[in-house]
């Protein structure tokens, strides 16, 4: 306060009024800034927010009206939307036809081929359809006429909004196209922002609610969010979307950073990035994971070609005596085995040995015994005679 009250009291001498002194202290205060930002109003990316915002809107709008006017329509001539898939040529028919009985007299040449042609004048002759007043068919084509509006004004959006997103993220265009990286802006609230993020959260941006059920029930997590109608993501395989989509989502976060922060707008690293995932996609369609091959094994060192030339090769000496280190090492281990068993062996043979003169020792005795007690019989039996 005691600054600003110098500076109203410096001024007052010069002959400012209050007034003057404020717009002037706001605009000066603009322009510090500005210049300290280096704001840039291309660089503004509000505009595409609002943009894509409105075109998701449009979106919705004209899905409902292309539908109630099949509907609509579709009890006068229910042929015509059978035959015609194109929503907009569909409603570019109705308004120059208007009745189904008219067909014969207009010109279609610059809205249809011959054969559709053919085959709605065809389908009119035979038309099933109720027949309707001419208050209903006014309105029919004032709802015609409001798709047409409507579908030519998204067309230029689109336009603007790709120009619009060149300026703002080329890097990130190039990498998912303009409505994706439109979405991921508008999602993340501004271009700087999304900067701050990590491919991991901008992987899954999109689908939070999937990803916190996910964690609640204690199931599988998304693997992808808006990322996926990017068209890198969209022309893989199946089974590889998880994996390109993460690679993908760290190499837009890198893009972004370089859009946000650098002064790079040309789009260089956005097509060497786009690039790189192109050719990882390809390998690992064709089976090459990437993963490294196990070192094959090196022959024994040779030290004739060194001799000849009267060189050391150090690193090679290095590596040769610590893998005979390694090999005297293994057969010290296999010789204690050896040993071990063998002695183990002889325990057991000795053991068996002593086992087998025991019972020797058994029988012999058992058969003196026997033979003692046969011979008292004997001499029992002679002295009874």
């Amino acid at each position: 306060m005691k600054f600003i009250n110098y500076i109203n009291i410096k001024y007052k001498f010069i002959g400012l009024s209050e007034k003057d002194l404020k717009t002037g202290s706001v605009s000066l205060s603009h322009n510090f800034y500005r210049h300290k930002l280096k704001f840039s109003i291309d660089k503004v990316d509000i505009m595409v927010i609002q943009a894509v915002g409105l075109l998701d809107d449009l979106d919705k709008e004209l899905n409902n009206y292309e539908m109630r006017l099949r509907e609509w329509y579709g009890w006068h001539f229910p042929e015509a939307g059978k035959i015609i898939s194109d929503n907009v040529t569909y409603a570019k028919l109705v308004q120059a036809i208007g009745m189904k009985t008219n067909v014969k007299n207009t010109d279609l040449s610059e809205i249809l081929t011959e054969e559709d042609q053919q085959k709605i004048k065809e389908a009119a002759e035979i038309s099933m359809g109720s027949e309707i007043s001419k208050e209903d068919e006014l309105n029919i084509k004032e709802l015609c006429g409001q798709i047409i509006f409507l579908s030519e004004y998204r067309a230029s959006l689109s336009e603007y909004l790709r120009n619009r997103m060149m300026t703002i993220a080329p890097n990130l265009t190039i990498m998912v196209g303009e409505l994706v990286a439109a979405r991921l802006i508008s999602h993340a609230g501004s271009l700087v922002s999304l900067a701050k993020m990590p491919g991991s959260t901008i992987q899954i941006f999109g689908a939070e609610k999937a990803l916190f059920r996910a964690l609640k029930t204690k199931h599988e997590t998304p693997k992808y969010g808006l990322i996926y109608h990017a068209s890198l993501v969209g022309q893989a395989n199946a089974k590889l979307k998880g994996k390109i989509s993460r690679s993908l989502a760290s190499k837009c976060a890198l893009c972004v950073r370089v859009d946000a922060l650098g002064e790079n707008t040309n789009g260089e690293i956005g097509n060497k990035c786009k690039k790189i995932l192109e050719s990882r996609i390809a390998s690992l369609e064709s089976g090459n994971t990437g993963k490294i091959n196990k070192i094959s094994k090196i022959s024994k060192y040779d030290g004739s070609e060194n001799k000849k030339k009267g060189e050391y090769n150090t690193g090679e000496e290095m590596f040769l005596s610590k893998k005979k280190k390694r090999e005297k090492d293994d057969e010290k281990e296999k010789k204690k085995k050896k040993n071990e068993s063998d002695d183990d062996d002889e325990d057991e043979d000795e053991e068996s040995e002593i086992k087998k003169k025991n019972k020797k020792k058994k029988e012999d005795d058992e058969s003196e015994k026997k033979s003692s007690k046969k011979k008292k019989k004997k001499e029992s039996e002679s002295e009874s005679d």
